[in-house]
């Protein structure tokens, strides 16, 4: 077909999914993500000692098939892999054989942990870090833009006009898109928002990023229901407690070197394995994995975005991507409520 002349079915004059995958809002923003998503932190060198879990063959293998599966918010950060920077490295890679395909991906990362020096001005969320730490990024990414800007942190020693006033710099340059924060207190959240009615015209917080799982509840009280009422979306990190709400910890012989919580000595309450037990019986019944269950559980709680499940391989990247896809009855939500206590 000759492409100066492309038909609708080519490109459909709008759509609310992609490659078979459910998308939805991302906070009170025109942006559409995925409803499963991809955590990098794992991509990197790991023969250069530097963290990672999967190499650069293994991570363009992952890339492929999660856009083939239509997961394409891609979750990264400068300090990932011991603050070497090649989580970001390697997506580059796979941006400069897709050229392409970039617009189909949203690609977010994060700004404020020390990156190439030693002084305070080196981190934190000044005007000059901020600037610095995006151009940096886009460097290592190889991009012209950001669609998500994370802050890692909250910052006591910045005033958050000046940060917003950065965010809101870049985003007149077309550096960034939209800005989402990490690991930030409801007392945090109302601060930015109280700031951003002030002063800012482009720039509000979209989303936060914060770690939660249904065993282990989240690790800032009252955030999710924050976000639920004042129109953000909550993107969980470890939704899956860091390999806990998966079959294997059900097995003590099936868990060694590799997994997360054995390698941290994580001593594992006996309380939250019955309730991961509890979870695999009510998965075996309905046709699901444990995991696909329970992230399945967590897109149905209200305020929730897009998760952003971490895999080592392209087997574990196809088992989170078909969570997206699963709908739970109101029963069966109950149900899982009551596993959790919710």
């Amino acid at each position: 077909m000759d492409p100066r002349t492309p038909s609708s079915e080519q490109f459909p004059f709008e759509t609310t999914e992609f490659n078979g995958m459910p998308y939805r809002s991302f906070g009170r923003t025109g942006l559409q993500t995925s409803v499963m998503g991809l955590g990098t932190w794992k991509f990197g060198y790991p023969e250069t000692g530097d963290g990672s879990r999967s190499d650069e063959a293994t991570s363009l293998a992952i890339m492929d098939r999660a856009h083939e599966l239509g997961v394409t918010f891609w979750d990264t950060a400068n300090r990932y892999n011991d603050g070497t920077g090649n989580s970001e490295r390697v997506i580059g890679r796979w941006f400069d054989a897709n050229p392409s395909k970039r617009r189909d991906i949203v690609l977010a990362t994060k700004v404020y942990g020390g990156m190439d020096g030693h002084t305070p001005n080196h981190s934190g969320l000044s005007r000059v870090q901020i600037i610095e730490g995006v151009k940096a990024c886009l460097a290592r990414l190889g991009q012209e833009w950001i669609d998500v800007l994370w802050f890692h942190r909250f910052d006591d020693h910045t005033p958050v006009e000046e940060s917003l006033e950065a965010v809101e710099d870049l985003v007149s340059q077309g550096l960034v898109h939209y800005l989402g924060v990490s690991q930030f207190t409801v007392e945090n959240l109302e601060s930015y928002l109280s700031a951003s009615e002030k002063i800012s015209r482009r720039v509000r917080i979209a989303a936060v990023q914060n770690r939660f799982d249904p065993v282990n509840g989240e690790d800032q009280p009252g955030v999710l229901d924050f976000c639920a009422a004042e129109g953000l979306s909550f993107v969980p990190f470890s939704p899956l407690g860091q390999g806990l709400l998966t079959d294997r910890y059900l097995d003590p012989a099936k868990v060694g070197k590799g997994d997360r919580l054995h390698d941290q000595g994580a001593q594992i309450p006996e309380e939250k394995i019955a309730v991961v037990r509890r979870l695999a019986a009510l998965a075996q019944e309905w046709g699901h994995s444990t995991s696909q269950l329970a992230l399945a559980y967590l897109a149905h709680l209200p305020g929730m975005g897009v998760q952003i499940p971490s895999s080592s391989n392209v087997a574990q990247l196809e088992a989170n991507a078909a969570s997206g896809q699963i709908e739970l009855s109101a029963d069966q939500v109950a149900q899982l409520d009551q596993i959790f206590g919710r």
